[in-house]
């Protein structure tokens, strides 16, 4: 057992400095890497989920006019549920066939059979970075087909 009591001279102590040198090399940018990546994961939750609700919302509105504030609160509950800030959600509407780069001139009118995309754009922000790096965002779209019989 003598060979464990052998110490080299200089070097008690070592091993804590080499886990604190560890530590902050390694794991404080693995732990923000994995705090960014959830942050940003969160915002594509968000929007695919303020998209879905969004469109239900509109579906169901008796006139455009209540269906696009009806949409609007939808998102932006949806996007409040998954803990995103809800003052950056951006609420367009695209052509039937279209992506969400085309969003933003169509105005769903609601008639029967009507068909188009509304599409949630929330923007994501990243733990410890300014509040004016707002390049991040994430957008969901949702299809919406309005059903052909319907009263009114």
């Amino acid at each position: 057992m003598t060979w464990l009591r052998s110490r080299v001279a200089g070097e008690e102590g070592s091993a804590l400095v080499e886990f604190v040198f560890i530590a902050l090399v390694v794991f404080v940018p693995l732990i923000y890497v994995v705090a960014g990546f959830s942050a940003v994961q969160r915002g594509v939750f968000a929007s695919t989920a303020a998209a879905r609700e969004a469109g239900r919302a509109i579906a169901t509105s008796p006139d455009p006019v209540s269906g696009q504030e009806r949409a609007l609160r939808a998102a932006q509950l949806a996007v409040e549920d998954q803990s995103v800030d809800a003052t950056d959600v951006r609420l367009a509407f695209a052509p039937a066939g279209a992506d969400c780069a085309a969003a933003g001139s169509y105005a769903p009118t609601l008639a029967p059979g009507e068909e188009f995309s509304v599409c949630v754009t929330v923007t994501v922000r990243i733990p410890l970075l300014p509040e004016f790096v707002d390049a991040n965002t994430a957008t969901g779209q949702f299809v919406v087909e309005r059903d052909r019989y319907v009263d009114g």
